[in-house]
């Protein structure tokens, strides 16, 4: 596949130099297109996209300094190399054409041999540059995907993490349990749900066998444990996803029982773990403060501590109340 001919826009009025560029700059295989004033060179740019720009500084209408400034403040075609050509003799401000954004001067009258040696060598730079921008823009591309990639894994992991800090069981549809999370393991331990043969108990069987409602509602001494089935049908043929939760009952005098309290002291004691004052408690219960501040010192002596505050604690750690 052959590469596309370099192409060269010359800029300049005087017909004499436009023909020796022409002819030369062709016979190198470079494809030459002229335009014979500033104006009309920077309204042909889209349609020319050129390689290389040889400019002639002095021109009527706006000169080459005016042309090469506007054509550098184009992001397009700020990159493109361009030579102001100037005649021997010309008062010319070679360094404000440089500062412009010129790459070099070529001197009238035209020299083929330097000409072609010089643009040859910015050619070739200008490749250089192309294939290197090219090659970080893949390269910035690459790392992109890439990133995206380890975002896309890192955000599946956390889901991961996520669904196994949940109670979560694989199970069989027959109730055999193929997969138990930590969580939905102690779970099961401590309600003790686990069959001898490895299996959920038998309600939740025949629940995962009939294929009904996604919940299940497993009332376990006091508390309420719920076995959500998950997306049902996206697991493997056999296999069910299924999450397990479970409701604690709302605290109650009762579960102070094991505190060694009468169930009077119990209601009170209660009643200070939810911070409530002596007349406070006296209203609810129906007692006088002083047989309520009574029962507190009764409180305080079997618990083996000397504050209200400090029974009122170890009543919130049964309770599971936050402190």
């Amino acid at each position: 596949m052959s590469t596309p001919a370099r192409r060269i826009l010359v800029i300049d009025d005087r017909p004499d130099n436009v023909a020796l560029l022409f002819d030369f700059l062709r016979d190198q295989n470079y494809k030459v297109l002229v335009s014979e004033s500033g104006e009309h060179a920077l309204a042909e740019l889209p349609h020319i996209a050129p390689d290389l720009i040889l400019l002639d500084v002095m021109m009527p209408g706006i000169d080459g300094f005016e042309t090469c400034r506007r054509l550098k403040a184009d992001p397009l075609w700020k990159d493109v190399p361009v030579f102001f050509m100037t005649a021997l003799g010309d008062p010319v401000d070679k360094v404000r054409g440089l500062e412009l954004g010129a790459v070099d001067y070529i001197t009238k009258p035209i020299s083929p041999a330097e000409v072609l040696a010089r643009i040859s060598v910015h050619l070739e730079l200008r490749a250089t540059q192309r294939t290197l921008a090219e090659r970080n823009a893949a390269l910035e591309e690459q790392n992109e995907r890439l990133d995206q990639a380890i975002q896309q894994r890192i955000a599946a992991e956390r889901t991961l993490e996520q669904s196994l800090d949940r109670a979560v069981i694989v199970a069989s549809v027959f109730g055999a349990i193929l997969f138990c999370s930590g969580s939905a393991a102690r779970l099961l331990d401590r309600h003790q749900l686990k069959t001898p043969d490895g299996k959920l108990p038998e309600d939740v069987q025949v629940w995962l066998a009939t294929g009904g409602d996604d919940t299940f509602v497993l009332a376990e001494g006091a508390a309420l444990l719920t076995f959500t089935r998950v997306a049902p049908g996206k697991q493997p043929q056999n296999q069910q996803l299924v999450y397990l939760s479970e409701k604690s009952p709302p605290p109650s005098p009762e579960m102070l029982h094991p505190l060694g309290l009468t169930p009077r002291e119990n209601e009170i004691l209660f009643w200070i773990a939810q911070g409530k004052t002596s007349p406070e408690i006296g209203i609810i219960l129906g007692s006088a403060p002083s047989t309520v501040k009574k029962h507190v010192e009764n409180i305080t002596a079997k618990l083996g501590v000397e504050t209200r505050l400090a029974a009122a604690i170890k009543a919130m750690e049964v309770l599971g109340l936050p402190g």
